[in-house]
């Protein structure tokens, strides 16, 4: 039998059978470390779980349950089921997050609710985010959630792996995300349907935890159930002899800055070939890029400078922790100087929830890791995403600029 990938390895030691060894294409049944739920989700899963005659969470200290999607409450409807969610977690003695606090993914981060090795399902498909950890983490349902909040298992098929190798170091001007744009673009937005990825190579080794995060959020967005761009320090690796699906090379020496442009994530291209498009908005946060080296990027470019008429810029940090350091090191001052506008943490500019919505026809380039149509409540708007980089400079210039043409 050929070693095992890093999600082989990491089922196999949840799964109800642990002697057993697992292969790709397996159905396991495993049981689950972590789960995690939002405000968009969270009501549905709850009245599943009450469908299903539960009355008791298998384990209250494995669950929390966040709010961030629609946060400060923008109507009735949605107060209501906040409330709900409040009144569930009371009963059950699950940790609960109010709104304000952050992007779901971001807290789970921070407050260390993870390690390296476990197994984690949350209601969300950016879920995958906790691959930058060392976690088999993948968005599921709000009945597969009931089903796990019962009973502690949820039911997997083990996926295929693609092997990504990342050559080189990173040029100046290009980050993170240009380089999990341009995996998009090569891998395709359906290139990886219910597959693993890893990520190797020297950049990844040395890359930060906001870059790995960075990296593991969009995974789905290739279609994949989860992705591992994790550094050997975590302890976390697959076998010499593991076996892969398919290899997938990205030269790193000769990436320049992307963009994805109006609707697909991978329709990918360099900020050079769109360098004539105005926008009217830009934001600069989400689950993809509103940690705090993401701010810091972009206050550098605008540091001193104004954003240009007619454009806005809306910034929404990733957590309340970000901000406060965001606030202490004058990183919100330089943004909101510059012409920014501040927004509560959390998810409610990027879903459209409230927030930022654009107006029909209008130009946004976001930070954010979706530009279906419809994404931030408008689906007469146009969404290119970029990197923290490019926002930057485009807001300066009132188009889409290529970041290095600011930074000398």
């Amino acid at each position: 039998m050929y070693g095992q990938t890093i999600a082989e390895k990491i089922l196999q030691k949840h799964s109800t059978e642990p002697g057993k060894p697992v292969k790709a294409g397996d159905i396991l049944f495993c049981s689950v470390d972590f789960l995690m739920s939002h405000d968009a989700t969270a009501p549905m899963a709850i009245r599943a779980f009450e469908n299903m005659g539960g009355t008791k969470v298998f384990d209250p200290s494995k669950m929390v349950l966040i709010l961030d999607h629609a946060t400060p409450a923008p109507y009735e409807r949605i107060a209501n089921l906040q409330s709900m969610m409040r009144e569930f977690a009371r009963e059950q003695g699950i940790t609960f997050i109010e709104g304000g606090e952050g992007v779901c993914h971001q807290i789970v981060v921070e407050k260390g609710y993870l390690r390296p090795g476990d197994l984690a399902l949350g209601t969300d498909s950016h879920t995958c985010t906790y691959g930058a950890l060392g976690v088999f983490a993948t968005g599921v349902g709000s009945t597969d959630m009931a089903a796990a909040m019962y009973t502690g298992k949820s039911w997997f098929k083990v996926p295929e792996t693609i092997r990504v190798n990342l050559k080189g170091t990173l040029r100046k001007g290009c980050s993170a995300k240009d380089v999990i744009l341009k995996t998009a673009g090569v891998i395709g937005a359906d290139g990886a349907n219910y597959r693993s990825m890893e990520f190797y190579g020297e950049w990844i080794d040395r890359a930060s935890l906001s870059e790995r995060l960075t990296i593991a959020n969009m995974v789905v967005e290739m279609g994949a159930k989860c992705g591992f761009p994790c550094g050997p320090e975590l302890g976390i690796s697959a076998d010499a002899d593991a076996r892969y699906l398919m290899d997938a090379e990205i030269d790193l020496d000769a990436l320049v800055p992307v963009v994805a442009r109006p609707h697909a994530v991978d329709d990918v291209c360099p900020v050079s070939e769109v360098r004539d498009v105005a926008i009217h908005q830009a934001f600069l946060g989400s689950c993809t890029n509103g940690r705090m080296e993401d701010l810091r990027e972009a206050a550098r470019i605008l540091k001193g400078k104004k954003i240009a008429e007619g454009v806005r810029l809306i910034i929404a940090p990733a957590s309340r922790q970000v901000m406060l350091q965001a606030m202490e090191e004058g990183v919100l001052t330089t943004l909101i100087e510059a012409g920014g506008a501040v927004f509560t943490p959390g998810c409610g500019v990027c879903v459209g929830t409230h927030g930022g919505v654009p107006a029909d026809g209008e130009v946004v380039l976001s930070t954010s890791n979706r530009n279906f149509k419809g994404r931030m409540g408008n689906n007469k708007a146009l969404i290119y995403l970029a990197s923290p980089l490019t926002i930057a400079a485009s807001v300066i210039t009132g188009r889409i600029t290529d970041p290095r043409e600011l930074e000398g």
